[in-house]
């Protein structure tokens, strides 16, 4: 059974209880369960994990090959704006990424208007609530599809 993984970067351990207009109300729990009943009617696994460190989501993406998973839905927090060197981990794999973020970060602040792990991800999904993580699901799922049947 195919496996993906779900990464989560600084902060969002504080889901439901951070900034809840922002955010939602939902808990990071409540992003498992959706996630997790997701991946049942796809058929496929899901594997989570969440770290308000940069290196730990560097080592996690680095292993997630390893680990077996098929493809990367992460959320890199306030990373997404300046963190380079998880630019350059995501680079330096071969499995498929979408960034996700709950909040338009479009429409926010100036400094959250630009996302430099963008342009190495498969694709980018941002304003739509914990939905956002669904959807990457299904356009990861989408694209193997597509590959397999290129093949």
């Amino acid at each position: 059974m195919k496996k993906y993984l779900v990464l989560n970067g600084p902060n969002l351990n504080l889901l439901g209880q951070r900034e809840p207009g922002i955010y939602g109300k939902d808990s990071i729990k409540t992003l498992m369960a959706r996630m997790e009943a997701a991946a049942r009617e796809h058929g496929v696994a899901i594997g989570f994990f969440q770290s308000n460190h940069e290196g730990a989501l560097i080592d996690k993406l680095h292993a997630a090959g390893d680990e077996g998973f098929a493809g990367i839905i992460f959320n890199p927090g306030a990373f997404t704006h300046y963190s380079y060197a998880l630019r350059d981990a995501i680079s330096a794999i071969r499995l498929p990424v979408i960034e996700v973020h709950i909040s338009n970060i479009h429409a926010r602040e100036e400094f959250r208007h630009h996302s430099v792990t963008a342009a190495v991800a498969r694709g980018q999904i941002a304003g739509l609530g914990l939905y956002g993580y669904e959807l990457a699901l299904m356009a990861l799922l989408e694209a193997e599809k597509g590959e397999e049947e290129r093949c």
